[in-house]
């Protein structure tokens, strides 16, 4: 541009100094106003990183919830050790059009994009939509906040810590974009990995959420004690709490295979309509009558997916990393763990069916255990389609 002094302010919902809409966005004699946003979740509202449309409580006390929000930045950022788990695979010719989301997409990405949006607009609009979003001033300002996550993800320390730098298709994907004199030009992903390239570096401000890993608040043999007793059958309508035992595929590693292998819990053919907002929370080893918190160990992650304005169905995967999990519930030498599903947005409104349960080695290097389960959850005219085809433990080595 030309210009030294130009910055972009991004959004630093990630430190409890940003865990609120900035002023400049909320002033209504401002440019950055906007009208069609949630009225609730203005300052001094604290911002909710896995915030569900229909069932997160405005009324948690703030400081409760800048703890929530720390420690889901922790499991997003630093539990998420891997390419594959923080940014997802590159997207090849063939691939199934949604291959799946990585951490950070799902939360803190779609659920602030849902938070922002109007309560009283059909799909949250303006931010809470695909097709809506960028009309919102704070749109820009979150977005540069994710691209801040992906400069500080590379920074945390690890050899897996890296893009897809070495992958050419990846680097040579093209997009094609509007310049300011409305010329189409294409765009490689190659041109912009590098931010210092680009001209702009992100300003450093502290990171308390590298501070505040997840705790558990149960004993092992209170967990052990009651894992079993309401496992049920799939597949199923995902419109109540559903648990299921998986078994996972090795018990005993040394600490060296710890380093190189991370253990991962993959949910695959997870498919609705893309017109309802989507959202169900993963926990491991809980307990259904008293599930942990999002501070917790046991509350693993959480599927978001924002409305689209298009009608077409989705079908999708979400992938977990568990070594770590499993280690802080002193769950490694355990044969099974127990995964249960909380549905929170978009519930389906149909009976569940029966299960298909398999399991088998990939001959691929790296090791693939699968634990099938279909879970198809069937259309109503209110509720959109949804099916959890597998889950499976992968080890990559």
């Amino acid at each position: 541009m030309g210009d030294p002094n130009f910055a972009l302010p991004f959004w630093n919902w990630d430190t409890p100094e940003g865990m609120q809409m900035p002023p400049c966005f909320t002033n209504p004699n401002s440019s950055l106003y906007h009208e069609l946003r949630n009225d609730n979740h203005l300052p001094p509202q604290v911002v909710d990183l896995f915030y569900g449309s229909t069932h997160s409580d405005d009324a948690t006390p703030s400081h409760k919830q800048v703890l929530y929000n720390l420690v889901t930045m922790y499991k997003q950022m630093v539990l998420a050790s891997t390419k594959e788990l923080f940014m997802r695979s590159p997207f090849r010719l063939g691939d199934q059009p949604r291959p799946g989301i990585g951490s950070v997409e799902a939360a803190p990405h779609n659920t602030v994009h849902t938070w922002v949006g109007g309560a009283d607009t059909p799909n949250h609009e303006d931010m809470g939509t695909f097709y809506t979003a960028a009309r919102d001033p704070v749109f820009y300002a979150h977005h540069a906040n994710m691209d801040r996550m992906w400069t500080l993800w590379k920074s945390l320390g690890g050899e897996e810590r890296k893009d897809y730098s070495d992958d050419r298709d990846w680097l040579d994907s093209e997009f094609f974009f509007y310049d300011e004199n409305a010329n189409l030009v294409r765009v490689k992903v190659r041109d912009c990995v590098d931010t210092t390239k680009l001209g702009y570096v992100f300003q450093d401000v502290d990171l308390p959420w590298l501070r505040t890993p997840p705790t558990s608040r149960k004993s092992k043999l209170l967990r052990k004690g009651s894992r079993y007793s309401k496992t049920r059958e799939f597949p199923l309508v995902l419109d109540s709490i559903a648990s299921v035992i998986v078994k996972r595929p090795r018990r005993v590693r040394s600490e060296e295979e710890k380093e190189q292998e991370e253990e991962v819990l993959v949910i695959e053919g997870i498919e609705f309509g893309s017109e309802r907002g989507v959202k169900f929370d993963v926990h491991v080893d809980d307990d259904e009558e008293k599930l942990s918190g999002p501070d917790e160990t046991e509350f693993v992650g959480s599927f978001v997916s924002v409305p689209h304005a298009h009608r077409h169905r989705v079908s999708t995967s979400y992938k977990i990393g568990m070594s770590k999990v499993l280690e802080s519930l002193e769950a490694e030498e355990d044969d099974h763990v127990l995964v249960t599903l909380v549905p929170k947005d978009g519930k389906g409104a149909s009976p569940y069916k029966a299960s298909k349960l398999s399991l088998f080695q990939n001959s691929k290097p790296s090791f693939f255990f699968f634990f099938s389960l279909q879970i198809t959850l069937l259309a109503s005219f209110f509720f959109y389609s949804f099916k959890l085809y597998k889950y499976y433990w992968w080890f990559r080595v």
